[in-house]
């Protein structure tokens, strides 16, 4: 294990990104789900700093300095903490790349290709999104079914924010707020990669400012990739229903992701 005590920059960050991670999960453990104790005495929930460093093989002090972002560690250590956390594969995955034994998702601009091939899908709704969610490019399908992304402010031209505030994102999708949630958990993903991207901290503090109702949701690391979903429309009032399965397409290494809509 190599000491790395000294924060500084984006790999400071993300080490901090990673200690609250481990903490939040640490924190939503039941001891009796690991055979330990309630105890009365329990100030706080969830699992004991010295418990997941025994139940881990490292040391308290060790693993109180990994919470805090203060070192790096090995993979191994990594592995043994994950599994007495439970993580699952995306989270223990999430924990990795944070601690640099994953590269971040690469990403690169819309070109013309990707541009053509959502045009060449016809009447199939599809939008192309950064990793921070926000509209890169649409073809005329997604703009005739949803509020058409051109009449909306470059600023505020984000999914997951539209979703979340919009009243008319909301009446095409009553059911919208499972949705919402999923697309919260993929930005979750690659906002604790990238922690000192701008673009990243104040959609973090719009999302915040915008719904404080949603507390929980804000305070909440998990973690994973938008799952696949048919969900139900409305695109006027009055009108039958229309079905649509919605998944998240990467046509290229590196290219931004395309949520596709297949009606019917």
């Amino acid at each position: 294990m190599t000491a790395g005590i000294g924060a500084e920059g984006n790999g400071g960050a993300r080490r901090r990104e990673l200690g609250g991670f481990l903490r939040a999960h640490r924190e939503r453990i039941d001891p009796a789900e690991l055979g330990l104790p309630a105890g009365a005495r329990r100030r706080t929930p969830g699992l004991r700093r010295e418990e997941v460093a025994a139940l881990s093989g490292v040391g308290v002090a060790w693993y109180s300095w990994l919470e805090q972002g203060r070192v790096e560690t090995s993979r191994q250590v990594l592995d043994a903490v994950s599994r007495t956390l439970r993580l699952d594969a995306t989270a223990h995955a999430h924990v990795l790349t944070l601690a640099g034994f994953a590269a971040p998702e690469p990403t690169a601009p819309v070109d013309a290709d990707i541009r053509a091939l959502m045009a060449s899908w016809g009447e199939t709704p599809a939008v192309a999104l950064d990793p921070a969610l926000f509209m890169t490019a649409w073809n005329e399908a997604y703009a005739a079914l949803w509020p058409d992304p051109a009449r909306i402010a470059a600023p505020d031209r984000n999914l997951l924010l539209l979703l979340l505030t919009d009243p008319a994102h909301q009446r095409l999708l009553p059911d919208w707020e499972p949705v919402a949630m999923d697309l919260h958990r993929h930005f979750r993903t690659r906002a604790d990669r990238n922690p000192l991207d701008d673009r990243v901290r104040r959609l973090t503090a719009r999302l915040r400012e915008a719904r404080p109702d949603l507390a929980a949701w804000w305070s909440c690391r998990e973690v994973g990739d938008f799952a696949s979903r048919t969900v139900e429309l409305s695109p006027a009032p009055g009108a039958p229903g229309l079905r649509s399965t919605m998944t998240l397409l990467y046509p290229a290494v590196g290219a931004d992701p395309i949520l596709v809509q297949r009606l019917g």
